[in-house]
């Protein structure tokens, strides 16, 4: 055992992710793709964390959006202080520990710009619909956590840590993809369901469903159906809607090529 001047025991180095291990590919699908999560924040009167249930959708760089009330004790937390993070795990069959998660580390900023929150609640609701039941409620507002950094958890000897920079999709020179968003969603469920349906049970492993897009930006698509949540990851990034439809042309003959 070796030590250090003062004699006690140097620490040994956490070892890295194994090799060909996807460490930010995962960490940023667990973001995309789970929708409810554990959500702590610093209570105001004791100054312990508390852990919440919460659900969220992500902006287009991957920032957490959460829909919050003013009555909860989450949000009367983060009114006196914004530092708050939120764990996303993927839920299966065994140990619960072998499954991979990520936690989301930030500051929370209520969202008051009239069109900042209408992006922010037309990705929200698209993801969680039912929260249109009381999204404009006078005691409901927009969060986003602004992130300082991720930490994943994949499995054993699968951790990593990421700054916000390395884990946030880069929306530079996408302008153009972002403003065809909306439309190109609209088109997609109402005219390539099949599509969709190909890209979520033979390229993302999901079961059949009746699967819709939800959101796009430069790195993916995030599909949707009831309750299941998927993302399919670009295999490189685009920028622009011709860069959508080529993509998405290739997505699918990939798709269909796979039994």
């Amino acid at each position: 055992m070796t030590g250090n001047d003062s004699g006690a025991p140097a620490e040994r180095p956490l070892p890295g992710p194994p090799a060909g291990y996807d460490a930010l590919g995962e960490a940023r699908r667990l973001g995309r793709a789970i929708k409810v999560g554990s959500l702590c924040t610093i209570d105001r009167i004791s100054g312990f964390p508390v852990a919440t249930l919460s659900t969220l959708a992500t902006d287009y760089d991957g920032t957490p959006i959460l829909l919050l009330s003013q009555l909860s004790t989450h949000t009367k937390n983060l009114d006196a202080d914004p530092r708050a993070s939120i764990l996303l795990a993927q839920a299966g069959k065994g140990d619960p520990l072998a499954h991979p998660r990520v936690t989301l580390i930030g500051r929370a900023v209520k969202q008051s710009a009239p069109e900042v929150r209408a992006r922010l609640k037309a990705r929200f609701l698209r993801r969680n619909p039912k929260s249109a039941l009381y999204a404009d409620f006078g005691d409901f507002a927009f969060w986003r956590l602004e992130l300082t950094g991720a930490h994943l958890n994949g499995g054993f000897a699968k951790a990593a840590d990421f700054s916000a920079v390395e884990f946030l999709t880069s929306l530079e020179g996408a302008e153009g993809l972002l403003a065809a968003e909306e439309g190109a969603l609209e088109h997609m469920n109402a005219d390539h369901t099949a599509a969709l349906a190909l890209y979520a049970t033979r390229l993302a492993g999901e079961p059949e469903g009746r699967w819709r897009a939800t959101g796009l930006d430069p790195e993916g698509l995030d599909l949707a159906a009831g309750d299941l949540i998927t993302r399919i990851a670009f295999p490189r990034r685009i920028a622009g809607p011709g860069d959508l439809r080529d993509i998405l042309v290739e997505l699918a003959a990939d798709a269909r090529a796979r039994v």
